[in-house]
């Protein structure tokens, strides 16, 4: 029963440096918010420090390991797998450069992950044809633009406690594939220990490990060959979450 209370504690502080960073930089954010387009680069900037921030004056630590020689001069299709509201501050940590989550259109309910869905992220309801349609043909913009594009590939965060990873969805490989763009697989290790899902049993401070793996070319593949792909890169991950 104290160890649960602890967690809620937690929980309401990390919300409340989340809400508390957003407005300090919201100003800024207004006046960015006007021409999003021109002013990408800085809303994600201005993302980033919030993110870092917050989830650094909670207690959170991430460890990077990338185990080689990596830039972020390239375009990717970042896939990762899903347990936490926390995967967006890592990963919005982790890459440096534009980037754009395509999310849920539930997350346009929150003012604060509604901000940069209207601004520079992409809503998807997977519930409609139509706006998955759309959701990926402004990826492809994205992309042509030279921002990367952040899929978490199994859709969503699954009811299932402790999670697993759960088996994923088609359209990032498809995608990777039509553009010609490499996937960058990045393997978030834990996170939920530290906070599931939305928070319904609280959080606690501690460490989290992200693997960054090998890109994966695509320029070599046909459109046939994304079922293959989509299953080479879930055993990745699969392999890197069972450990040793």
């Amino acid at each position: 029963m104290v160890s649960k209370l602890i967690r809620k504690i937690h929980l309401g502080i990390y919300v409340f440096w989340v809400v508390f960073f957003f407005i300090l930089f919201y100003p800024l954010l207004a006046i960015l918010a006007r021409n999003p387009k021109k002013n990408f680069s800085s809303i994600a900037k201005y993302r980033r420090q919030i993110a870092r921030l917050s989830t650094w004056c909670s207690g959170f630590r991430f460890k990077f390991n990338i185990p080689y020689d990596f830039t972020w001069n390239g375009v990717y299709i970042i896939c990762a797998n899903h347990t936490s509201i926390l995967d967006i501050s890592a990963l919005a940590i982790l890459c440096k450069q534009d980037i754009s989550f395509m999310g849920k259109i539930e997350l346009l309910r929150n003012p604060i992950t509604r901000f940069f869905f209207k601004t520079i992220d992409i809503p998807v309801d997977r519930r409609s044809k139509i706006s998955s349609y759309k959701a990926f043909k402004l990826a492809q913009q994205r992309l042509a633009e030279g921002k990367s594009v952040v899929i978490f590939p199994e859709g969503k965060i699954e009811d299932t406690y402790p999670p697993v990873l759960q088996d994923f969805k088609n359209g990032p490989f498809k995608l990777a594939i039509e553009n010609n763009i490499p996937i960058l697989p990045v393997v978030i290790n834990g996170l939920w220990k530290l906070l599931w899902d939305e928070g319904s049993r609280g959080s606690r401070p501690g460490h989290c490990t992200i693997h960054v793996l090998e890109p994966i070319e695509t320029t070599s593949l046909g459109i046939a060959a994304s079922d293959q792909l989509k299953d080479y890169v879930h055993q990745l991950f699969a392999n890197y979450l069972m450990g040793p």
